[in-house]
């Protein structure tokens, strides 16, 4: 995972890249662009509360549960209430792995994004949030949404533990539990978002 594998996407251009459907190729030709590239320190990544000031009032978000073998994805709905998981993609190299969840961003018409940020149960940071941490800043250079960390200790145990109560197997549970906590994650950025005054004193929700 490097910054230059990011901007090979730029380089070779979103309509020479092989597999990747209609939208996508329209929101990475675009991203790409030297015009963005302009603007990319107008969307830092940020802890979920700062970051809602720039999500507009409607709009699906995309979370993520990153882990060293796959990325779990979930989505919500545009009213922002539910989150759903929805593909757990098998890691390969940062610039196939941002393809795919930017072309799931743009399927949904999402407008931004909520990764997990794997903080330690003493609140502090180790090399799994550093690398959370340097995934985001890599991916912000290919898209113009907002990007949002949010806390997710915890998150993976909870879900096996539903996951089991619900009867899954061992192998049901391994094929989907990254897809289910990047959900439990996003649930939790909602909820928030939904306690979150808006400009005119207004609850989000």
């Amino acid at each position: 995972m490097t910054a230059c594998d990011c901007e090979r996407v730029g380089r070779c251009g979103a309509s020479n890249i092989v597999g990747l459907g209609a939208a996508g190729k329209v929101a990475l030709a675009a991203l790409a662009a030297p015009a963005w590239r302009a603007n990319r320190a107008a969307m830092p990544v940020l802890a979920m509360t700062d970051a809602a000031a720039l999500l507009p009032a409607r709009g699906a978000l995309i979370g993520l549960d990153l882990g060293s073998k796959t990325i779990g994805v979930a989505a919500s709905d545009p009213d922002r209430r539910l989150a759903a998981p929805i593909e757990t993609i098998g890691r390969k190299r940062f610039s196939l792995d941002a393809r795919r969840i930017i072309e799931l961003a743009a399927e949904r018409r999402a407008v931004g994004f909520v990764l997990g940020l794997p903080i330690n149960m003493d609140g502090t940071e180790g090399p799994r949030a550093q690398s959370t941490r340097a995934f985001a800043r890599n991916l912000a250079g290919l898209t113009a949404l907002p990007i949002a960390l949010w806390d997710e200790r915890l998150s993976t145990a909870a879900v096996e533990r539903a996951l089991i109560a619900a009867d899954a197997s061992r192998a049901k549970r391994k094929a989907v539990i990254d897809q289910h906590a990047a959900a439990y994650i996003l649930q939790g950025a909602l909820d928030r978002l939904a306690r979150l005054p808006r400009p005119g004193g207004e609850r989000a929700g």
